[in-house]
C-alpha cells in the first residue's frame, strides 16, 4: 500500500512504574476494529525482523506526532495476544513524556496506535472484515481518543500525488471511510470508477467529492 495508517486499540496496560517503564499491547490479534480490520498472527513478523536487523525498535510518539517522541521501546514481539510493546518514557528528560506519565497512571489515556503501511491485505466475506496479513511498523503512539483521521482517503490521496491512479480496492475502502456502507461502495465502484480519470480531477476536489458523495446515497 501507498501510506502510512492507523489502528487504535483500548490500552492494554500491564503495569507502568514510577520511572516511566511501561508494558502493553500495540495491536491484538484476531479482533474486528472500528475500520473492520482484522490483524493476523505474524503480521509484524517481517518488519519487526527488520528493525532487528538495525538494532531499532519503532518510535514512542506522543498522538502520532512525528516532532513529539517521549520516549524509546526496549522490547517489541509477537505473542499469543498480539503486538507486545514495553518501553520507557524519558521522564526526567522531556516535559511532554514527563505528562504522558502522569497521564497513564491516571487512566486518562485512551489507547495506543500503530502507524504503518500496509503490505498484504485481503477482503473476507465471511467475516465482514479485511484481513491484514502483512504490515510495516513505523510508530507506536499513546493516544487519547481512537483515531479518527480518514487514513484510507489520504492513501486515495497520496496514489494521486503520485500521479497513479488508485486501486478499485483503495477507492473502495476510501469510500467506506467517507460514510459509504458496503453496499454503496460496491454500488458506486461498479458503475462509478471506471469514470475516475486522473489527469481530468483535481486533487483536492476529487477527494472532497468522495467525502460528499456520502452524503447523497
Amino acid at each position: 500500500m501507498l501510506t502510512r495508517k492507523k489502528i487504535h486499540v483500548e490500552l492494554k496496560i500491564k503495569q507502568v512504574s514510577e520511572s516511566g517503564e511501561f508494558e502493553g499491547y500495540g495491536s491484538v490479534f484476531g479482533v474486528k476494529d472500528s475500520h473492520k480490520d482484522i490483524v493476523l498472527p505474524g503480521a509484524f513478523a517481517n518488519s519487526l525482523a527488520e528493525w532487528s536487523g538495525k538494532g531499532q525498535f519503532p518510535s514512542m510518539l506522543w498522538q502520532h506526532k512525528m516532532d513529539e517522541p517521549v520516549g524509546v521501546y526496549t522490547e517489541m514481539r509477537e505473542d499469543d495476544v498480539g503486538l507486545f510493546v514495553k518501553g520507557r518514557l524519558l521522564i526526567d528528560d522531556d516535559p511532554l513524556a514527563k505528562r504522558a506519565h502522569a497521564h497513564l497512571k491516571a487512566g486518562s489515556i485512551k489507547g495506543l496506535s500503530i502507524g504503518y503501511e500496509l503490505i498484504d491485505w485481503e477482503w473476507s466475506a465471511d467475516k465482514g472484515a479485511y484481513i491484514l496479513k502483512e504490515i510495516k511498523l513505523w510508530e507506536v503512539s499513546l493516544v487519547t481518543f481512537p483515531s479518527n483521521e480518514e487514513a484510507r482517503v489520504a492513501e486515495v490521496k497520496t496514489a494521486l500525488e503520485k500521479g497513479e491512479t488508485p486501486s478499485p480496492k483503495m477507492i473502495e475502502r476510501a469510500l467506506r471511510e467517507v460514510g459509504f456502507s458496503r453496499s454503496q461502495s460496491k454500488a458506486f465502484m461498479s458503475k462509478g470508477f471506471s469514470a475516475l480519470n486522473q489527469r481530468e480531477a483535481d486533487l483536492e476536489s476529487g477527494l472532497n467529492a468522495l467525502r460528499k458523495l456520502s452524503q447523497q446515497f
